[in-house]
């Protein structure tokens, strides 16, 4: 019986593998950004963001990312996390009237939870924390204004008492669940408040307050009578969930070939990608789409290699692309996974630029940047480099001293890498800093490795307004996690698309908070 069991098992497991192929998933992404424009044309005016990672799959242009997770709004592990503030997106729906954010879920479900609970969660703790700074912005003008003033003081405050701070949930969000989340609001306000984020300049963006609506392929929409996003008593935050919900795959059929429909096909990307980033799909969708089940696996390991090759011959990072052999009985394309590439002379990718504009940060006046190795040309040539990859590139220094190579893992595979090299990352920064020196910190992302090095820099030397201090602050005061969530949302404000692993996180504070910083004569 236990053998029976296994194998059906096995044997379902074996047709999950095979109807998740690589053309399925990328026809389905083609299919689902046809909706995800169409939506967009309902409101050209309003920017379009990707929730990273799934949404940046279903649309060839974006205007901005954002991260928001979906297990920040998980049934008992719902949280408002100030390690992903996401602030650019409120000061960019304050600056454009609304903002539009494109996600996708695998699991049945309409919406993520990033868009059922985490993204309502957040825009009513940031309308409570800005209610707040107004509330205390009247009282201060109230005792110091002349009475000439009395009529301006009198309209803020009717705009202050007409602000909305209560939670907006969607309908399939259970009564119990929504009065869990509100019984935590004023808590999740004051760490946002203790936090440092600059509530401030949100509050001067935003003339109405934030609100999310959903829209699903399922919502029902009169062309005819589409509202005018302005015409709305608060800011809106539109939320697009992009897949269908007819179930997790459906079998169509087109004049040429026949495919699955997967829903959610964007997420988890590194299982069944094989290299293939979003920009790159976008680049050569037709010819991929067009290319059918059988001949797409081979395209794509051109389109990746091309690249690859292109990049490489740019001097830009450019690792060899690994791919397992699939595991699919009967695999759809004629081509294994491990025959030579056919490549034709050339570069394929002379004329192209780098499209992600914001692969390198600089840091306010820190004279720090962050940002992916492969962008790291894009920095002064008097900055040096410490290259926090697992591969190192020749950088552009006449000086070698000017460069470090420290090959650190994610906490995933070694709970320690980080922790070992945080000690050398710190005595090589502090020696170029102290010259005066700019620093670029890369790794392979730019989210996560690097901004962790980063934030032990930043709290080590410099001060909590963001001014190098030799580490005088540092020996004045006592490391905690709020001064690190402090300093991280520093980083935010100018590297929007950190994304510090909470292993990651970890070992900086156990780093800081023992005291590994070591003396440079």
């Amino acid at each position: 019986m236990g053998e029976e069991r296994q194998s059906i098992y096995k044997i379902s497991r074996t047709i999950k593998r095979k109807e998740n192929t690589l053309y399925n998933s990328l026809r389905s992404i083609y299919e689902d950004s046809i909706f995800v424009g169409e939506i967009r044309q309902l409101w050209p005016e309003l920017p379009l963001l990707a929730n990273l990672r799934c949404g940046l799959w279903y649309s060839p242009k974006f205007d901005f990312n954002c991260y928001f997770k979906s297990t920040d709004g998980h049934t008992n592990n719902l949280s408002f996390n100030t390690s992903r503030l996401n602030l650019h997106v409120a000061l960019l729906a304050g600056q454009r009237g609304g903002c539009m954010v494109v996600d996708s879920t695998r699991k049945g479900k309409r919406f993520p939870d990033s868009m059922s609970k985490t993204i309502p969660i957040w825009t009513c703790v940031l309308n409570r924390a800005i209610f707040n700074f107004r509330t205390r912005r009247e009282r201060n003008e109230a005792q110091v204004d002349e009475p000439t003033n009395s009529n301006e003081l009198n309209a803020a405050r009717e705009d202050s008492s007409g602000w909305d701070c209560s939670l907006h949930l969607p309908l399939w969000v259970s009564e119990t669940e929504k009065a869990m989340i509100e019984n935590r609001l004023e808590g999740w306000t004051n760490e946002l408040e203790a936090s440092g984020a600059d509530i401030a300049s949100i509050a001067l963006s935003l003339r109405k307050p934030l609100r999310p609506l959903w829209i699903s392929q399922k919502t029902v929409i009169w062309l005819n009578e589409v509202p005018e996003y302005d015409s709305w008593d608060f800011t809106p935050i539109i939320l697009i969930s992009a897949s269908s919900t007819s179930g997790s795959f459906q079998h169509r059929t087109t004049s040429e070939f026949s495919w699955n429909y997967i829903a959610g096909a964007g997420d988890d990307e590194e299982s069944w990608s094989r290299g293939l980033s979003p920009d790159l799909f976008w680049k050569h969708a037709y010819d991929i789409i067009s290319s059918g089940p059988d001949l797409c696996n081979q395209k794509i390991a051109n389109i990746v290699e091309k690249d690859r090759v292109g990049r490489a011959q740019r001097g830009e990072y450019a690792p060899q692309v690994s791919v397992r052999p699939s595991k699919c009985l009967g695999s759809t394309s004629k081509f294994p996974v491990g025959d030579p590439l056919d490549l034709h002379n050339g570069t394929g990718a002379e004329d192209e630029k780098l499209n992600d504009e914001r692969g390198i940060s600089f840091l306010g006046s820190t004279n720090i940047a962050v940002g992916r190795s492969q962008h790291a040309a894009g920095v002064p040539p008097d900055y040096c480099t410490l290259n926090c990859d697992m591969e190192s590139f020749s950088a552009c220094t006449r000086n070698p001293e000017m460069y470090l190579h420290l090959p650190i893992v994610d906490s995933k595979f070694d709970r320690f890498s980080l922790l070992r090299n945080l000690p050398s990352a710190l005595n090589f920064a502090k020696a170029h800093l102290r010259k005066g020196s700019g620093l670029l910190i890369c790794c392979s992302s730019g989210e996560d490795i690097s901004i962790c090095i980063c934030l032990a820099i930043l709290t080590s030397f410099y001060d909590e307004k963001g001014h190098f201090d030799d580490g005088k602050s540092f020996k004045d005061t006592r490391i905690t996690k709020l001064e690190l969530r402090k300093r991280l949302v520093f980083i935010c404000k100018y590297a929007v698309n950190a994304r510090p692993s909470r292993g990651n996180l970890k070992q900086v504070y156990a780093c800081l908070s023992a005291g590994c910083i070591t003396s440079i004569s």
